[in-house]
């Protein structure tokens, strides 16, 4: 039994000294042959879709220091993830409306470097494959509706396939269209029509004067305490009855009106 475990023990002290004698010369070899290992990464530069992502390469030598003039940067294309999720916006009929699949970086790369095809489902804000149809767009990456209608409401689904048809990214841009005549939800106009100081109107004019004529507010007083004193004789008489019809009534006993007669 002892003789074996030594057997053993001294197999695995040589299978460990020659992968450790193997692994040091290949390490010797790398290095002599100038090979590059990455020391930095930088993350991707988008959180869908392709990006860049910069590396900081260095000679794989003992001695060498990540600032070393050996090192050098480059930037590569990196993907996180190609789905892109929802994006809903609200525009005005009438107004230029303009969406855009590829973007910044993409469109760095290159305009013939993808395929980008679209779709759209008419009338809804969804991400169900099943209710959108094809859609014919000349601008490939860009999609541009001027003026947009009330009918181009939906969602807009654009895919993007690198040169080899792999998906590298898929947005769904949700478009919400309002009549100009029904309702304006510019937030920022607004709030900026409330900021203005006291009296003045939209084209920089400042009203000095009153607001109300004096005839306007005694006619908007007189009609306050009318309406006021009606109420209060209206719950007076309500009161009143209320009272009387409560109040017990005396009983008349007839025999004794008889006696007194």
């Amino acid at each position: 039994m002892s003789i074996s475990a030594l057997l053993l023990l001294l197999l695995c002290w040589i299978l460990l000294h020659s992968s450790t004698h193997s692994m040091s010369i290949d390490l010797e070899d790398l290095a002599f042959d100038n090979t590059m290992v990455i020391t930095h990464s930088s993350p991707c530069s988008t959180t869908c879709g392709l990006g860049i992502r910069t590396q900081q390469l260095c000679p794989l030598e003992t001695d060498s220091k990540p600032n070393s003039k050996a090192c050098h940067v480059r930037q590569v294309q990196c993907l996180d993830n190609w789905q892109c999720g929802l994006r809903i916006q609200t525009a005005t009929a009438g107004q230029r409306l303009e969406l855009d699949c590829l973007e910044e970086v993409m469109d760095a790369m290159g305009y013939f470097a993808f395929v980008v095809s679209w779709r759209f489902a008419r009338g809804i804000i969804t991400t169900n494959n099943r209710l959108f149809s094809r859609l014919d767009n000349p601008g490939l990456d860009r999609l541009i509706l001027d003026p947009v209608k009330e009918e181009d409401a939906g969602t807009y689904c654009c895919d993007v396939l690198d040169p080899s048809y792999h998906r590298v990214k898929r947005l769904y841009n949700g478009v919400k269209v309002i009549s100009s005549k029904v309702l304006s939800l510019d937030f920022t106009k607004g709030l900026s029509q409330w900021e203005k100081p006291e009296g003045q109107l939209e084209n920089g004019t400042v009203v000095t004067g009153k607001l109300y004529s004096s005839s306007t507010v005694r006619n908007m007083v007189l009609i306050s305490m009318s309406t006021s004193i009606a109420v209060a004789v209206v719950v007076f008489l309500a009161l009143y009855a209320f009272t009387y019809w409560k109040r017990p009534k005396k009983r008349v006993d007839f025999n004794e009106c008889l006696e007194n007669l």
